[in-house]
């Protein structure tokens, strides 16, 4: 790596950049999928896993916020939110706002922004007069502004969306594609990849990383033979044998932590865990799923010096001081018809949970560091409520 590199970009982007770190690297590992119970209604889970914690924030935005989208070379897009909703955000030093990674409004519409290092978004042919959307703030723009996916498919046909970049000097084009579902089970998945934008139906709910939603596709082709019925017994030339235990069923699953791994296990287990009747039942079982996704440090590591700045300013892992370690920084899940919003940090075993409908009585913006939330008590929305707020736009 150049020198140059390190003294061309502040510091404080730097942390910034950490988003993007791995992207070069097949281990990235963020997870979504959607759960549906026994009566259809339907819960969202995601995993973040980054080799570093970032500032992240629980973030409220309620109805009339005021949001900016930049695009350089295009006037801004301006506009306030029509729907309230909760927000796991990240602050950006560049245009001193807060960025939705995850979140959910009060109509029951998920937002999830996950890595794909092959992003190629579509050349800029767009009149300098018209207002853009940038791609880094398709969370903010469809959880204020939208109430279901067909909404937000209809809308992105009509508004350009351009993938900018992260880092001055147009450095680090956003590498992501993203993903929503809404109350009424419905999925769609937004890429931009080989230099067009794409929306596609997502009739399994799930997203993980590259390759693109077609290949991984495609893929659940060569596992047609799964299903949750163990065959414990068998015969072999007239002899009989049987499996002393439980669980053979998983046993083509595939193990590995990577995109690829990940999406055909995440299809497994939304597809086969019980379909429980209760909506807590039912958020107790997708969080199970979701322990299936939870990454400790040190079980994958990767070189500290060979990859992008993020991964130098990393912490190293205990006992291997040239090696940092992919992990889950944090899991959310949702309850998108009762609007109930869980999030469980990696340095706590319990989740905490807002209500949306309790926090409709906020009217003004609010952003908390993730890190200081009590997880001591389960329901934090009224701590949340009483504790001291800052504007979203004074990042």
């Amino acid at each position: 790596m150049k020198k140059t590199s390190v003294t061309l970009i502040p510091l404080l982007t730097i942390s910034l950049a950490a988003t993007t770190f791995a992207l070069t690297n097949t281990a990235q590992a963020c997870t979504s999928l959607l759960y549906k119970d026994a009566n259809g209604a339907p819960y969202a889970g995601r995993t973040m896993e980054l080799p570093m914690e970032l500032a992240y924030q629980v973030s409220y935005f309620p109805k009339g916020s005021g949001f900016t989208s930049k695009i350089k070379d295009h006037p801004d897009l301006s506009y306030q939110s029509k729907y309230p909703f909760i927000a796991i955000t990240v602050p950006d030093p560049l245009d001193k706002t807060l960025k939705v990674s995850e979140g959910m409004n009060d109509q029951g519409l998920t937002f999830s922004l996950l890595a794909f290092a092959s992003t190629k978004g579509p050349a800029d042919t767009i009149k300098k007069t018209k207002s853009i959307l940038a791609a880094i703030d398709l969370g903010a723009w469809t959880l204020s502004q939208f109430k279901n996916v067909s909404e937000v498919k209809a809308a992105l046909k009509k508004q350009p969306v351009l993938v900018s970049a992260l880092l001055p000097l147009g450095l680090m084009k956003t590498p992501f594609h993203y993903t929503l579902h809404d109350a009424q089970g419905q999925s769609v998945v937004i890429e931009f990849a080989n230099g067009k934008q794409t929306i596609i139906d997502n009739p399994i709910g799930v997203m993980t990383n590259g390759p693109k939603f077609d290949w991984h596709m495609t893929n659940l082709n060569n596992y047609t033979f799964l299903n949750n019925i163990d065959q414990s017994k068998t015969t072999f030339h007239g002899v009989e044998f049987n499996q002393p235990d439980s669980g053979i069923a998983t046993a083509g699953l595939p193990a590995s932590n990577t995109s690829v791994g990940r999406f055909v296990r995440a299809v497994y287990y939304s597809q086969f865990a019980e379909k429980v009747d209760k909506p807590d039942a039912a958020m107790t079982t997708l969080a199970h799923i979701m322990n299936n996704f939870d990454r400790p440090r040190g079980v994958t590591m990767d070189e500290r010096f060979k990859e992008e700045i993020a991964n130098i300013t990393a912490p190293e892992v205990a006992g291997h001081p040239l090696y940092t370690s992919e992990y889950t920084s944090w899991t959310a899940l949702g309850d998108l018809r009762n609007l109930q919003f869980k999030i469980k940090p990696y340095s706590q075993l319990n989740y905490i949970s807002f209500d949306l409908a309790k926090l409709a009585k906020e009217k003004q913006p609010k952003s908390i560091p993730l890190s200081q939330m009590p997880f001591n008590v389960n329901d934090v929305t009224d701590w949340f409520r009483k504790a001291s707020a800052k504007n979203h736009q004074a990042w």
